[in-house]
């Protein structure tokens, strides 16, 4: 492998834009920052910054660069979140305990990946290699709510994005769209990337419906707090009765009592008119249900994608879809094969993409996922209807 040859110029800018995007995200953060972790959920900034890499190098250079010199052999074990078929792991948990390797040593270590990365991509697989820059580009979501999280339980209430300008919100009045009774087809095309549970692409049955073409507002929201909503035991599934319970909610996450939101460019006031979001599953649910409509399927929400406004620009949105592999999925043989196909049960999915959503990731048939109970992600809602 000594006639190095120039890597195709698309991807090699593809690759150094994704991860310098990275780089920039966390610009304004400290050491101390990158090492917290508030919660099992969440991840440090360090984490994400050094388990993104150690997938190129692990699933990439050590694959197919045979001279390639890893930078720390013991990343592997710090590094890997969930591929058992690579071995053992540092806890979830646990990862806020890693005050070593610091945040210097792992952007050395992001600088020696990169560098291999740049050489040898002409010879790596191009698919795998865009696999990993997606994967990147959700960490750097993941990364962002994290981060949020963590910083929502400072008094201080410090901003993780200092010029962060939250996206313009849609004029009223939400307007409800029809559609007939129809054999649709779901799922990715065949063109550009896509992730494996987006395939194979299949037909589904949908009777007539309605969808609303914005989000529900912070207003809206309002009403149903001064309507008992949460205090209102026959709008809950029972899961999400006992969570609420459980955990005394009484608003979506970050909403704080003086009327304001912790946001990534710090407490702000709450917007009335902006869409809301960091709710659950049980909670849109419960709001559907108080509104007298219901969330939509899956398959309603992609159907209508093009017709939606605020599809992508503010919250993922719940759906009443669980994650389920479509007809026919059939998830890659390796260790790759684990990044979808074994979380495909007791999650809910999610569609469109949010503000903290990388530029150019997301797609009509994306589809997202979390447990019902989660809401630390740029989460929130639209309404649909039965005719």
């Amino acid at each position: 492998m000594d006639d190095i040859a120039p890597a195709p110029a698309t991807l090699a800018t593809r690759y150094a834009a994704i991860r310098a995007h990275t780089e920039a995200l966390v610009a304004a953060l400290s050491p101390e920052d990158q090492c917290v972790q508030s919660m099992p959920d969440a991840s440090p900034a360090k984490w994400h910054r050094a388990h993104i890499t150690w997938f190129f190098e692990q699933f990439l250079l050590t694959q197919h660069v045979p001279r390639y010199q890893v930078f720390d052999p013991a990343f592997v074990y710090l590094f890997n979140s969930y591929y058992e078929a690579v071995g053992a792991r540092h806890p979830r948990p646990m990862r806020g305990l890693l005050t070593r390797p610091t945040a210097e040593q792992i952007s050395a270590y992001r600088a020696h990946v990169d560098q291999a990365m740049q050489t040898w991509l002409h010879i790596l697989p191009p698919d795998l290699v865009e696999l990993g820059l997606q994967h990147e580009q959700q960490h750097q979501e993941l990364l962002l709510t994290d981060i949020l999280h963590a910083f929502a339980q400072n008094p201080l209430a410090p901003a993780a994005e200092p010029l962060w300008r939250e996206p313009p919100a849609v004029a009223g009045p939400t307007k409800f769209r029809h559609y007939p009774r129809a054999v649709v087809r779901i799922g990715h095309a065949g063109q550009g990337f896509a992730f494996d549970n987006e395939l194979p692409r299949h037909e589904v049955l949908l009777a007539d419906y309605a969808i609303a073409d914005r989000l529900v507002r912070n207003r809206d929201w309002q009403d149903f707090i001064a309507d008992r909503g949460y205090a209102t035991a026959s709008l809950w599934m029972s899961d999400g009765w006992a969570t609420v319970q459980t955990n005394g909610w009484q608003a979506p996450l970050h909403w704080g009592e003086d009327g304001t939101q912790m946001g990534l460019g710090g407490r702000t006031p709450i917007e009335p008119d902006a869409p809301v979001r960091h709710i659950s599953w049980y909670e849109a649910d419960a709001f559907a249900r108080w509104a007298g409509a219901r969330l939509p399927t899956e398959g309603e929400w992609e159907a209508a994608a093009a017709d939606l406004h605020e599809a992508t620009t503010h919250v993922w949105q719940w759906t009443d879809s669980a994650y389920r592999p479509y007809p026919g999925f059939k998830a890659p043989g390796g260790a790759v094969g684990e990044y979808n196909g074994k979380f495909m049960v007791n999650q809910m999915v999610l569609r469109g993409g949010s503000m903290a959503t990388p530029p150019g990731h997301a797609r009509a048939t994306y589809r997202n996922f979390f447990h019902p109970d989660k809401r630390w992600q740029f989460t929130g809602l639209r309404l649909a209807r039965d005719l």
